[in-house]
């Protein structure tokens, strides 16, 4: 994530507890929640301090500036958890950051009563050690939700995983692309989206679209400038294959929906019948993980029908998600890098098995013509 937000434009970052932090205006809440591929929501921190009771808690809270950012009328439902803290009932955490919060606009407004019948304000407590941070959800639904997958398969992928698997591999859109379990079609359409610099969030709302503080013309300027951004196709086709073809028609109706259907072939075709006349292509893929009783052995050998796969594919890179543990005996390989990434709450490794780097081109010469996978 950190990559993506330099990509945009800002520099000063820092990390923690899996958040990335970086300061910026209303732009920056708009046009991180339009570009982000991978991140879960954008969050605006309103405060951080420490409180070892609820006296604390609520003297804290009030303190903060709220009006500058909740309207009158603003509706701000408060979510809360607690971990290794003096604080440790959530309910409680909750209910007094939403009394605090209530009391400094009632000084603010010069009211009584608030309707909450205007723009959403999400609110978290989060208390980690007696650590509270208190935070807006500017996204709403998870950033995941690109609005085009509106089918349900088994065990789908979310959508920031897929981008994220395709941002940590070395596919660029002049190479062959191919996900040979693409199920609903998640990775191979972000891999579209990422190669058509397409706003991930182009086609949804967020929390923060009717806030007022943030004025029509900034979303205006961000939606045009995402518009003006898009690149041409790929000459490459990307290639999704599985062997179900009622998931194959949801990826196909999916791929539709955002856009990317004329990018992206989607055949049925069983795994060990891969094969390209193709060089130096990747191999992006979330093969199934077989978590049934009774499937250890069809999960086992699916994995060993991956070496003569591999070998086959000679040239090519392959990027895996699995939480498989036998992954580099079964496919008779070592991984070149692996990354601990969480699929859902399944913790899982991404194997990065990388060929020859392709040859360099002079600049200006189209690739050479080779034949169809």
């Amino acid at each position: 994530m950190s990559r993506e937000l330099k990509s945009l434009g800002f520099e000063d970052l820092s990390s923690e507890d899996g958040r990335v932090h970086f300061s910026g205006g209303v732009d920056a809440i708009v046009r991180t929640n339009l570009w982000l591929r991978s991140a879960d929501r954008i969050v605006l921190q309103l405060g951080e301090f420490t409180a070892r009771d609820f006296g604390e808690l609520f003297d804290k809270t009030r303190d903060l500036p709220w009006e500058q950012w909740l309207p009158r009328d603003a509706e701000f439902p408060v979510t809360g958890r607690s971990s290794k803290s003096q604080l440790h009932s959530v309910p409680d955490c909750q209910r007094i950051v939403k009394k605090a919060i209530v009391e400094r606009l009632r000084s603010a407004y010069d009211v009584d009563w608030f309707e909450e019948t205007g723009p959403l304000y999400p609110i978290e407590v989060s208390v980690l050690k007696d650590n509270v941070k208190l935070t807006i959800d500017t996204s709403g639904a998870g950033l995941n939700k690109r609005g085009y997958r509106k089918l349900t398969a088994a065990a789908p992928l979310r959508e920031t995983l897929a981008a994220a698997m395709v941002q940590l591999s070395v596919w660029n859109p002049e190479r062959p692309f191919v996900d040979p379990f693409c199920g609903s079609g998640t990775i191979p359409i972000e891999a579209a989206l990422i190669a058509t610099n397409r706003a991930p969030g182009l086609n949804r709302s967020f929390a923060c679209t009717d806030w007022p503080q943030i004025e029509d013309s900034v979303w205006e300027h961000a939606w045009q400038e995402a518009k003006d951004l898009m690149k041409p196709a790929p000459e490459e086709l990307l290639i999704g294959t599985d062997v179900d073809p009622v998931v194959l028609g949801m990826a196909r109706y999916h791929a539709n929906r955002a856009g990317v259907g004329e990018l992206v072939h989607f055949q049925q075709r069983p795994f060990h019948e891969l094969s390209s006349q193709k060089k130096y292509g990747c191999v992006i893929t979330n093969p199934p993980y077989g978590e049934r009783l009774g499937e250890e052995a069809e999960i086992e050998r699916l994995y060993s029908s991956m070496a003569g796969v591999f070998n086959r594919l000679e040239t090519w890179s392959f990027f895996v998600l699995t939480p498989y543990p036998d992954f580099e005996k079964s496919v008779r390989r070592q991984s070149t890098r692996r990354r601990k990434l969480y699929n859902a709450k399944i913790a899982c490794t991404l194997h990065q098995l990388l060929g020859p780097r392709p040859p360099r081109r002079p600049a200006g010469q189209a690739p050479p013509d080779e034949a169809d996978s």
